[in-house]
């Protein structure tokens, strides 16, 4: 199923995209895809079904083998304003305690590729430090050291690091890998209400569908091509079908893996 909305106010357009390594091996077949203002997507896939590939040609980290890529109406090999893309990886969190760090200077880091690699930051910018830590209500944790926060706090202060540069549309790769049930239930409300108060469009990566869909207004599934593309309500109407396609059997079991 594709989407069929229009593409007037679309934040990321692949058109036939495909992905191919030297050796030939395809790894996205003519990917079609619109990802609309305001849009929560959530991506949804096998290990290996292209996800990351995705994510990496949508950042401009690998061109695409034959389609075109635009971002913000623009083809992606002229696209220049980065900063309007914040960026959460997969695991950035997990591991990342022991780095000995502020959460201050962890946020701030995230201006560097708005302001330069060795500009000074300015007090406008540290005004932009707290208020993204004021967003993930982190407000009152800016000079503790990231070791001794839970992981669903070292999550949010990720997400901060993505969100300083002020962007209008985030990607998160997994986000709640190894983040407890009640912090995952926590992080999604984070999401929903920064989307509210700042109208971002967002994609999720994620391999728990069964949460996942109750917070995002689109699914996208892929297995090398688009398998579905369309309304949360739509995906879980269809699900077993889609995961079937997808996965094969044993669909309920991989469906709610957490």
């Amino acid at each position: 199923m594709k989407d069929t909305n229009g593409t007037k106010d679309a934040i990321v357009q692949l058109s036939n995209v495909t992905f191919q390594y030297d050796d030939g091996k395809t790894i996205l077949d003519h990917v079609n895809f619109v990802l609309q203002k305001g849009d929560f997507l959530g991506l949804v896939g096998p290990n290996g079904s292209g996800k990351s590939t995705l994510l990496k040609l949508i950042l401009g980290l690998l061109p695409a083998t034959h389609g075109q890529i635009d971002l913000f109406g623009t083809p992606i090999n002229k696209f220049r304003d980065w900063s309007k893309i914040g960026y959460v990886a997969q695991q950035v969190a997990h591991g990342a305690g022991g780095f000995p760090a502020t959460v201050r200077e962890v946020i701030a880091s995230g201006l560097v590729g708005k302001v330069g690699l060795f500009r000074r930051i300015t007090r406008q910018h540290q005004a932009l430090v707290t208020q993204a830590a004021e967003r993930v209500g982190l407000g009152d944790k800016l000079d503790k050291r990231i070791g001794i926060l839970s992981g669903g706090q070292l999550q949010r202060v990720f997400i901060a690091r993505a969100l300083v540069a002020e962007p209008q549309f985030l990607i998160l790769d997994e986000p709640t890998v190894g983040v407890d049930q009640e912090s995952i239930e926590q992080f999604y409300e984070l999401l929903r209400s920064l989307k509210e108060e700042s109208e971002l469009t967002m994609m999720i990566v994620s391999h728990d569908v069964s949460v996942m869909t109750q917070w995002v207004n689109k699914v996208a599934c892929l297995q090398k091509g688009l398998h579905f593309h369309g309304t949360a309500h739509e995906f879980v109407h269809n699900q077993e079908k889609i995961m079937q396609q997808m996965y094969g059997s044993n669909v309920h079991l991989l469906a709610h893996n957490h």
